[in-house]
């Protein structure tokens, strides 16, 4: 049989075409635009979404023998608000996860409804990207686009509805809404009523492995798949990220280094740090996981290569950085703010320490140790609540940087260890699809089964003791000019 894995990314939706025993037949990917209506706003149309996953689902099974797909599933960018009115037309641009305008409501949540009340309805507390100040901002700024609203759910959830018709949403992405009962996988009465909406409005919650429903008939027609196909729930881009490293079971760690950057870090059970500095969420093997993340990492080296140094050749780039360690070039990777652990949408990117003999390898090298300096802020979190990392998968596009590899693994002190695909959401996507149609009993037995580890960057004593010394400088620096922002 063959199971479709779609991740719903922020530039582009990639598709994945896998057999039974995790074999992937074939990847498409296709972009669509991304819009920036005001500084700190970022907006894309869910049609787009929808008409570009299409046009990929048509050119992913081309060739291939459609009546053996039997599923599809998705990881999808996580926190954006799309909301639907009565005749399900789409009321507006989504919100999208690294939008930063919903300052006054982050701050109504924290200071006047309170983090202590927003953890114990939650298990976190509310961070500018998250859905609920969203849907508080559009009820203040957009109140007759509020009114109309008869759907809310999360992008994926609008592939899901569009191809199935079913009001879904899983577990594992709803925890990121800030409308979740996180701990009790149930939603929240008291968080929808301090954002006035109905649980109605809010889409039915499944694990993310369970079939919420089958292609509508036109849907089926046109992509020339059979009506049986199942449509399983799905999750999270970094839950199905973790699904497809394998990152599941008690205790283990992935790193992506995508348009966002993230620490996730799987449980079997449930837990909250005493500051909710990381994202405490349910996860897509049916546990829990507590999740680091840092609005922009491989975005950060995307920026500084083609806007700044005018360059899409990314490796010659890095292939003058030969002193690891050594660095007095410090960057701050908050282009669009950051969430974990500072959570201040307001914060940005700066470089700090050049000198006349600093040179355009310095930079770059700077911008690649910011990031991993940025995900160790959110590791020494984990550390703190006593929990013991040796190792971490990686996935997203900057693990296919050695070099990148090389510097997280030093930095953190971990061994990385490289799989055999790296496609991260795509292949969790395929993967839930394969447990909800039976082919696997669990997503344990999943992971288990497909994904291969074929290398590991193991951190050198030396170098990791040079990198200690240098993090120890980049923790002073936020602190020092946050207040500039």
């Amino acid at each position: 049989m063959l199971y479709i894995g779609v991740d719903l990314g922020t530039s582009a939706v990639k598709l994945l075409l896998m057999d039974e025993t995790g074999v992937i037949k074939n990847i498409v990917s296709k972009e669509y635009p991304l819009f920036f209506p005001h500084p700190g706003w970022s907006e894309q149309r869910p049609e787009d979404w929808f008409t570009q996953s299409m046009e990929g689902i048509k050119e992913l099974t081309e060739g291939c023998d459609k009546a053996q797909v039997a599923g599809i599933s998705f990881g999808g960018q996580m926190h954006g608000l799309v909301a639907l009115d009565s005749e399900d037309q789409v009321i507006r641009p989504a919100i999208l996860w690294n939008d930063g305008r919903t300052g006054e409501e982050t701050d109504y949540l924290n200071q006047v409804i309170g983090k202590d009340k927003l953890s114990e309805y939650t298990a976190n507390i509310a961070f500018a990207g998250f859905t609920a100040p969203k849907i508080l901002w559009m009820k203040n700024n957009e109140p007759e686009n509020f009114a109309k609203i008869a759907k809310i759910m999360l992008p994926k959830d609008y592939l899901a509805y569009q191809l199935s018709g079913s009001f879904c949403t899983d577990v594992s992405d709803a925890s990121g809404m800030l409308l979740m009962d996180v701990k009790n996988r149930c939603w929240s009465k008291e968080m929808m009523d301090i954002c006035g909406v109905t649980e109605a409005m809010l889409p039915k919650l499944y694990e993310s492995y369970e079939v919420v429903g089958t292609l509508k008939e036109d849907i089926a027609k046109e992509l020339g798949l059979s009506r049986e196909v199942k449509v399983i729930a799905g999750a999270g881009d970094n839950a199905a990220a973790a699904v497809g490293t394998g990152t599941v079971g008690d205790g283990m760690c992935n790193i992506s280094l995508g348009t966002s950057g993230t620490i996730f870090i799987s449980s079997k059970n449930f837990g909250v740090d005493e500051n909710n500095a990381l994202h405490s969420f349910a996860h897509a093997d049916g546990s829990y996981h507590l999740m680091g993340c840092m609005l922009s990492a491989a975005s950060c080296n995307k920026w500084w290569n083609e806007e700044i140094l005018k360059t899409k050749d990314f490796a010659a780039e890095q292939a003058g950085i030969t002193k690891l360690g050594e660095n007095n070039v410090f960057y701050l990777p908050y282009l669009m703010g950051e969430r974990s652990p500072h959570n201040n949408p307001k914060a940005r990117a700066m470089f700090i320490g050049m000198s006349m003999d600093t040179t355009r390898e310095d930079m770059t090298q700077a911008v690649l140790e910011g990031v991993a300096f940025g995900l160790r802020d959110s590791l020494e979190v984990a550390r703190s609540l006593g929990i013991r990392i040796e190792r971490t998968k990686i996935c997203g596009g900057g693990a296919k940087s050695p070099l990148w590899k090389k510097i997280i693994a030093n930095v953190m002190n971990l061994k990385v260890d490289v799989i055999e695909s790296e496609e991260g959401p795509a292949l969790g996507g395929a993967m839930l699809a394969a447990v909800g149609c039976g082919e696997y009993p669990d997503v344990k037995a999943a992971a288990d089964r497909i994904v291969k580890v074929i290398d590991t960057v193991e951190p050198d004593p030396e170098l990791t003791a040079k990198y200690e010394e240098r993090y120890q400088k980049f923790r002073k620096i936020y602190p020092t000019v946050k207040e500039l922002y």
